[in-house]
């Protein structure tokens, strides 16, 4: 493996969450909230709740994948590279699931659970199924219950909200199974030397990366217009 400078633990448990997609995903859930009417205060919730579930994720992916990124000689995995002890980020992710679940909650209980659902079952990716042809599952479900999330959404426990819409839910779990695709597509190399035979990489065999990638960029593209469309149309809630 090359050698890269070590950072300190604090810096190397930020980079270890994988903070721009993490950032990502908050700015862009949060930003759902705000369209969707949310005000100020449970915008900020919502972008809290979203980060911390993020982060944990983040932390998940690399001790579990710290022996292929070994393998592999990643550069940009603090774990693998033995900047932070894998025992470490583990400790961290527990002490931010003790945030995550009050957070959670304080969204309402349906979209507290809904959110909960949403972080386990990409917890489930990284366990098992990233290694199976049902790769895609995880990320359809966490996607497909953001619609909930939101819908059922507001500030302090109890029930909140509506039901989101069928189209909205359908079209957000179609975004996760594009996502799935994009976000996999660059290290389908070091998945396929690793052992990591999830759906994309199986049928890129077949069809050849650059042929997947512009199919999982063009249905991206469609369901993401189909989204906004359905926002302006059926809305969030039922």
């Amino acid at each position: 493996m090359k050698y890269r400078k070590p950072r300190g633990q604090t810096i190397s448990l930020v980079l270890a969450a994988h903070p721009v997609s993490a950032a990502a995903m908050t700015a862009v859930v949060t930003l759902a909230a705000g369209l969707s009417g949310r005000p100020a205060l449970e915008c900020l919730l919502v972008a809290a709740t979203v980060l911390s579930g993020q982060v944990t994720v983040g932390w998940l992916d690399d001790v579990l994948d710290r022996h292929r990124d070994k393998q592999a000689g990643r550069l940009d995995r603090p774990v693998a590279l033995g900047w932070v002890d894998p025992g470490t980020v583990t400790f961290a992710i527990a002490v931010v699931v003790l945030l995550l679940v009050p957070l959670s909650v304080a969204n309402g209980t349906y979209a507290g659970v809904a959110h909960l659902t949403a972080v386990g079952s990409v917890w489930l990716y990284h366990l098992w199924l990233k290694r199976t042809a049902l790769s895609w599952l995880p990320y359809a479900v966490s996607f497909g219950l953001l619609p909930a999330f939101l819908s059922y959404g507001g500030l302090g426990g109890g029930m909140h909200g509506s039901p989101p819409t069928i189209a909205m839910t359908v079209l957000a779990a179609l975004l996760g199974i594009g996502v799935h695709f994009l976000t996999v597509l660059p290290d389908l190399v070091q998945d396929k030397e690793t052992g990591v035979r999830h759906l994309p990489l199986r049928i890129a065999l077949r069809t050849g990366a650059p042929k997947l990638l512009l199919v999982s960029v063009i249905w991206t593209a469609l369901v993401s217009a189909g989204i906004v469309t359905a926002a302006l149309t059926v809305g969030l809630g039922q």
